[in-house]
């Protein structure tokens, strides 16, 4: 096989059907573009919402859930040893939502290489006092610099300074959406009320926005030794314990590992927010299915043109033929027709959805509920432009490997009589 007579005798039928090769190559060219752009655009879309989330979320959780108790009293006793006992209305038992020798727990994820950070965290509900109305909502006290480096809390502040709750004291962060209920502006005093009835003043230093708007009514953030102020506790005193793993496949083992050893509840992301995963694989199956199918309807105009072209040149396959080409070089030069129109349309395809992607990533996009997004979000992923290529080039082989299979066995002496 004279692999440099294949390829100049491939490149003489494609130029001597250039309009034929030019609408094939287009076809690539623009499926290639939009799989690149679509996957891109989704895949950002994608993260930009599981970012709302899952950003602001630990990879485990460790914290005391308030449960009834296990071994209930009439279980305990030697009389009903061998009995099956019913219990019915079982309360809560007396455990506390605080979590024990929280100190030697810090230590000890502190000295975890499998830990990326910690930070410390008191969730508890409180009263906003608007007037003679109580709005209900939740103080969340936080270390700022662990919350900031790890849960990005100062990127979703849109007012005022996260910082200042651990250098102003008595300070407080306001949900936008809640400081909107209570027309309260930065600089201002807003009451609040305790569970245990007591009212305290604390001073608006900033706004928090996370996009979701239900939790930016409710949500409040506060220093944690405020919120141990707020609540009359001891300065150990924390409820949660957020942790960020280096790599957050191992949560769900490493969660368990925990709850054993330190002797409470420990929640991984993974099941804490195991909807919103199901949700972005769902959106990026639907954006490979969009695209791939664009691939394949290419393919079929390919094969059609490369049909087509084959009827046309069975003359020219019948001359080959007859002055000594085999049926496996006849099947080659129309292989190297349908790849190069792959290859060359794919290349074109890859930039133009470059370039549409870096239009789309400049195209204004405000909200009031995502005030840190301003434009449309794209992933430049690498990987999907490896595999528009590699598809391309799939696509277009299978495209060309049928007809030229068909020419390979086309029997000139019957080509040659029909004319």
């Amino acid at each position: 096989m004279n692999t440099k007579l294949i390829f100049s005798i491939a490149q003489s039928l494609l130029i001597a059907r250039w309009k034929q090769t030019l609408v094939a190559a287009i076809g690539v060219t623009f499926s290639i573009t939009m799989f690149i752009a679509l996957l891109g655009f989704m895949t950002g879309l994608n993260d930009l919402l599981d970012g709302l989330i899952l950003n602001r979320s630990p990879h485990i959780r460790i914290y005391n859930e308030i449960k009834p108790t296990k071994n209930q009293p009439i279980n305990l006793s030697a009389d009903y040893t061998n009995h099956y006992n019913f219990i019915q209305s079982v309360k809560s038992g007396g455990s506390r939502q605080e979590i024990y020798n929280s100190a030697a727990i810090l230590q000890t994820l502190k000295n975890d290489d499998r830990v990326l950070g910690y930070s410390p965290k008191i969730t508890t509900p409180v009263f906003f006092n608007d007037g003679t109305i109580d709005i209900a909502g939740i103080v969340n006290g936080i270390d700022v610099l662990s919350e900031s480096k790890l849960f990005h809390f100062t990127d979703y502040i849109t007012a005022g300074t996260g910082t200042d709750l651990s250098k102003v004291s008595n300070s407080i962060v306001l949900g936008k959406g809640l400081a909107e209920k209570l027309f309260a502006e930065i600089g201002d005093m807003v009451q609040i009320t305790t569970v245990k009835g007591e009212r305290f003043p604390l001073k608006v230093v900033g706004y928090f926005q996370s996009g979701i708007r239900d939790y930016d009514k409710t949500q409040s953030y506060a220093s944690i030794i405020t919120v141990q102020k707020l609540m009359g506790k001891a300065g150990n005193y924390i409820t949660d314990i957020q942790v960020k793993l280096k790599n957050i496949n191992a949560a769900p083992a490493v969660a368990k590992e925990y709850s054993q050893f330190f002797t409470a509840d420990a929640e991984d992301i993974q099941t804490a927010n195991a909807q919103y995963e199901t949700g972005s694989f769902i959106r990026t199956l639907i954006s490979y299915s969009v695209g791939i199918t664009l691939l394949i309807v290419a393919g079929f105009g390919i094969y059609n043109i490369l049909n087509m072209m084959i009827y046309e040149k069975m003359d020219s396959i019948a001359i080959l033929k007859a002055t000594g080409f085999s049926g496996t070089d006849v099947k080659w030069i129309f292989l190297v027709i349908a790849l190069s129109i792959g290859f060359f349309g794919g290349l074109a395809g890859l930039l133009f959805g470059f370039l549409l992607s870096v239009v789309i990533d400049q195209v204004p996009f405000v909200t009031a509920s995502l005030p840190t997004i301003k434009t449309y979000p794209i992933n430049y992923n690498p990987i999907f432009y490896g595999i528009a290529t590699g598809f391309s080039l799939i696509t277009t082989y299978l495209a060309g490997w049928f007809p030229s299979r068909k020419a390979s066995k086309a029997d000139p002496v019957i080509i040659i009589r029909g004319k």
